[in-house]
């Protein structure tokens, strides 16, 4: 199958999940359960946009691998693996902040071929494959191309560890006054998909997983922006950083740690 048929799988599966999710947000806060800590949590509105993605790319793809990020792993026989994460932002969403999305991501044996990412509440989807231009709702999206660092607009996003806060909260105070300011909304998926369209002129983040950056990263790039891995910085673990060619030397320097 083409990278285009793909990307309008995972359009129509990434839609469904959203609109499921949307039925859901605003609700009672049932079936909360705790991850890695009491600040990292999952709910049953995770495990079941989880089976539904799963379900139906099972359907329309089932020799392709699959994994997600509450559990689903699965080795698949055509040499194409999806990547999902169901509800990115899971914490914004139990707290009725309207600021989650839909991952969905398919790679090969190089790398995302095809990454999409579904805002429901905005009824934006992101989109893009690997030798394409990135798009919104079908429409091709231009980053910064900011040279001045003092005047850049940087999101990022913050563990769970007491111990990594700290560390990133140190990182923070030398990185706020150099530049124009810092946002933090806690979705991965959205920060790295508005900072492709240049609604951000950068994004860094440590901790991540494939399913929080395999189709946000593909956006980027396909965006025209400079990606590079930050390197561990114990207790922290590696992390991505995103920017303008002309600011990603000055902001490596900064947030490397």
């Amino acid at each position: 199958m083409t990278p285009g048929g793909l990307r309008e799988i995972a359009e129509a599966v990434a839609r469904e999940a959203g609109h499921q999710l949307r039925e859901a947000f605003g609700g009672e806060r049932v079936n909360v359960t705790a991850k890695s800590s009491p600040t990292d949590l999952v709910s049953e509105a995770d495990h079941a946009a989880e089976r539904l993605i799963r379900e139906r790319l099972a359907a329309a793809r089932p020799g392709d691998g699959f994994l997600g990020e509450e559990g689903g792993n699965a080795t698949g026989s055509s040499g194409l693996r999806w990547v999902v994460d169901p509800l990115d932002g899971t914490i914004n969403f139990l707290f009725g902040i309207p600021q989650w999305a839909v991952s969905i991501a398919c790679e090969d044996e190089r790398g995302t071929l095809v990454g999409v990412i579904y805002d429901p509440m905005r009824d934006e989807l992101w989109t893009a494959e690997r030798d394409g231009p990135a798009l919104l709702d079908g429409r091709p999206i231009e980053a910064s191309a900011r040279d001045d660092l003092a005047t850049a607009l940087v999101a990022t996003g913050f563990g769970y560890d007491a111990e990594v806060r700290r560390l990133q909260a140190a990182v923070l105070a030398e990185l706020l006054p150099r530049v124009r300011d810092i946002r933090r909304l806690g979705a991965a998926a959205l920060d790295l998909a508005w900072t492709a369209a240049g609604r951000y002129d950068a994004y860094y983040e440590r901790g991540l997983n494939a399913w929080d950056l395999a189709a946000g990263v593909l956006l980027c790039q396909r965006a025209g922006l400079a990606v590079r891995t930050l390197v561990p910085a114990p207790p922290a673990a590696d992390g991505v950083l995103v920017a303008p060619h002309p600011l990603i030397d000055a902001l490596e320097a900064l947030v490397a740690g």
